[in-house]
């Protein structure tokens, strides 16, 4: 859905090529995340953890090992420090790292086959037109005014799109909150997509698991900004009212800043230095810019860590085997399937210069999760049984790359019996 709304407004609004309409199943195989588009070259990149190109593909078509060294090097990726240093996106390159952006990263790349194909460009031009496109399917005014085609859809056919909570999932939020901890929710999205979500997701009475509800907070923005530019406004019917002065009361609000909120925390908990965990499954939107500017706990939900075998749902463990095979092919309709043009999120092999052996390295992507998260988990339905005081090793008692993924590290990070130098 997302990849045709996109589309759509590229051919109907910008005249781009109507192929771009079709979409062959196993195209799909192109989306990974972690990916950052080099937006002049048209080029898209899988970064290792020092920054070097690990592999690459010009639109959708792979870069040799050759390609890559003739216009990359074996050396840092020259924005490599804007990009590290902010987990951020610019003019010039941009960061995929949520399902939510990665059909775009499909998209562009069918974009730059085709402005090859016509007129062999060199440089590319299509960005503005790709911002236009999101802007034009999820502005606020979008899911009030059935503009575009993403909200109408999600709207009219909601089952097919959302899945429901596990009940176990709703069992351990009820159980934080009789514990006596505050919950938030803070999403991006306006209130009434929101509201759409939730009542699907949750339920109708999904407000009574929150105690303060913030939507259109426009991450990462809510942690970097300070109250006066980004204050808290009250909702009525979905319209945002005037902006408030401070933060007084559990709720629901829109737009806000980290800052304000905390100050409410402290209020609440009556403590100096309340403790927030906060889980959310972008680095660039919730878990780099909540632990960097807030210091907050930070659990990533990384989809990834099914799809690398090294951790399969508990269910499936307890079924006989002949079951398991069947689930092993499930796997690959949901999207953490590994790309095969692109290999593991969290590996590759860089091959070695003048016949030196090839090494095991670790992506860019992997780096940052032992970096700025406390933990990360699959799913939170991996954790919903377990009891609410369980210890969790976190990534940073022993600075280990591995330690805090929960229940298991993936496997393309576990030692293996390959004699690979790791580096």
């Amino acid at each position: 859905l997302i990849y045709d709304s996109f589309a759509q407004y590229l051919v109907t609004e910008k005249g781009y090529d109507e192929d771009l309409l079709i979409l062959a199943p196993d195209s799909l195989d192109f989306c990974c995340k972690g990916l950052v588009l080099d937006i002049e070259e048209g080029n898209f990149l899988k970064l290792a953890e020092d920054g070097t190109v690990l592999r690459a593909s010009h639109g959708t078509k792979s870069m040799t090992f050759e390609e890559i060294l003739e216009n990359y090097g074996r050396r840092e990726w020259k924005h490599f420090n804007t990009v590290s240093g902010m987990v951020s996106r610019t003019a010039k390159y941009y960061l995929y790292d949520n399902y939510f952006d990665l059909p775009g990263a499909l998209l562009c790349a069918r974009v730059v086959d085709s402005l090859d194909q016509r007129d062999g460009q060199k440089k590319y031009d299509f960005w503005k037109d790709m911002v236009a496109a999101i802007q034009h399917n999820y502005k606020i005014s979008a899911f009030k005014e059935d503009c575009g085609m993403y909200f109408p859809e999600v709207k009219n056919h909601p089952d097919k799109y959302l899945q429901r909570c596990p009940e176990s999932v709703k069992k351990w939020l009820k159980q934080l909150k009789n514990a006596g901890k505050i919950l938030l929710l803070i999403t991006s999205s306006h209130s009434d997509y929101c509201r759409l979500l939730c009542e699907h997701v949750l339920g109708n009475d999904f407000e009574e698991y929150f105690d303060i509800l913030i939507t259109n907070a426009l991450k990462p923005g809510f942690f970097s900004h300070t109250p006066n530019q980004r204050p808290f406004r009250t909702l009525e019917n979905d319209e945002e009212q005037e902006a408030l002065l401070s933060l007084d009361k559990p709720g629901w609000y829109s737009q806000g800043n980290a800052i304000q909120l905390y100050d409410l925390l402290k209020k609440m908990t009556g403590k100096l230095d309340p403790k927030v965990v906060y889980f959310g499954d972008s680095m660039h939107s919730d878990i780099f810019p909540a632990r960097h500017y807030s210091n907050w706990e930070t659990v990533f939900i990384l989809e990834e860590l099914l799809g690398d075998g090294g951790t399969v749902p508990a269910k499936a463990e307890s079924e006989p085997l002949e079951k398991k095979g069947k689930y092993e092919e499930d796997q690959l309709k949901v999207p953490y399937f590994v790309s095969k043009q692109w290999g593991s999120f969290f590996t590759d092999r860089l091959p070695g210069l003048e016949n030196a052996e090839e090494t095991l390295v670790h992506t860019w992507s992997c780096k940052c999760i032992s970096t700025y998260s406390t933990i990360a988990i699959p799913s939170l339905e991996a954790i919903a049984d377990l009891p609410l005081d369980y210890r969790f090793t976190r990534f940073s008692s022993n600075s280990s790359a591995t330690a805090g993924y929960y229940p298991s590290p993936p496997r393309a990070l576990l030692p293996n019996e390959d004699s690979v130098t790791m580096k």
